[in-house]
């Protein structure tokens, strides 16, 4: 007997104006076998169901794809951490770093005072922990929004099919006079390339010697909940040094989960048209995550 289907339901953020022009939806998705959690080889079009705003579209085709996960990693060393916490700030990171599998490309960008790289992008654990031996502090404050937007804009003009982890391990100093067209123009990034953001703020030492901290939360909360990452605001090192292997560790499960996905092609049910609805995606008898949806049908 035929399990019924399991549907994830989600809003799914998209340009409006690159939705108004489409009849056809092409969403990418990790789909794993329930009774051993692993994905699975493959998916037979029969057994897909996409539906907007509960009335259902017709699957077009299905197609299995091997992706490339990549990890780009932001660290706010500037005055929101301070001099005295740097010897913790290491240790989170290298916590973070061995918790990611190996052999993962990973980019380390210092955020103060303006984004820079520490250690280009390499598959080299060696290479990403010495890169850390020399993370120093500055006087400057981090810059949030514009080292998650370079990171989106480097994850864009990736030709590779990848799926982009941005960590921002921020703090809550900085940022006070972010302009709207900035914050607008990271979205953009966002929604243009498979991405999850997760997010680590730091206060503990904002009433020291920063400014902002409003920016940082809003767009914090704004692009991890768009891309179903991770948001989470502290204010002890002693939690910022375990919670970053525990974001390794997460991380990682992510990885495994998104190397292999699927394309899913449907037209929109008769009568959708401008922006998208409700999406709600199902394959009978199977699990469904990590549902991301394409600007543009894919070609074949």
């Amino acid at each position: 007997m035929r399990s019924k289907p399991l549907f994830l339901v989600a809003l799914l953020c998209v340009a409006a104006t690159s939705v108004q022009a489409q009849q056809q939806l092409t969403m990418l998705a990790t789909v794993l076998d329930p009774t051993t959690n692993t994905p699975v080889d493959t998916v037979e079009l029969g057994d897909v169901r996409v539906s907007e705003d509960g009335v259902s579209g017709k699957i077009l085709r299905v197609e299995a794809v091997n992706r490339v996960v990549k990890v780009q990693l932001m660290i706010d060393n500037g005055i929101g951490i301070g001099s005295e916490n740097i010897g913790e700030l290491r240790k989170g990171v290298r916590g973070l770093l061995e918790a990611l599998p190996a052999g993962v490309e990973t980019t380390i960008v210092t955020t103060a005072p303006q984004p820079r790289f520490l250690v280009r992008a390499t598959t080299s654990r060696e290479e990403l922990l010495r890169g850390v031996d020399r993370l120093a502090p500055d006087t400057g404050a981090g810059r949030f929004v514009d080292g998650l937007s370079e990171a989106a804009q480097r994850a864009q003009k990736d030709k590779e099919d990848t799926l982009t982890v941005l960590i921002m391990a921020g703090t809550s100093s900085g940022d006070a006079n972010v302009l709207d067209r900035d914050i607008q123009r990271l979205i953009e990034r966002l929604e243009s390339r498979p991405s999850v953001v997760h997010v680590l703020l730091f206060s503990g030492s904002a009433g020291r010697s920063a400014t902002g901290g409003l920016v940082q939360t809003e767009v914090g909360l704004a692009v991890t909940q768009m891309t179903r990452g991770r948001y989470e605001n502290i204010n002890s090192m002693s939690r910022y040094i375990t919670l970053m292997p525990e974001l390794g560790a997460e991380v990682a499960k992510q990885v495994a989960a998104s190397t292999r996905q699927f394309r899913i092609v449907a037209e929109r049910p008769e009568g959708k048209s401008g922006n998208l609805g409700r999406i709600g995606l199902g394959i009978a008898g199977k699990l469904v995550s990590n549902v991301t949806l394409e600007a543009a049908p894919a070609k074949r």
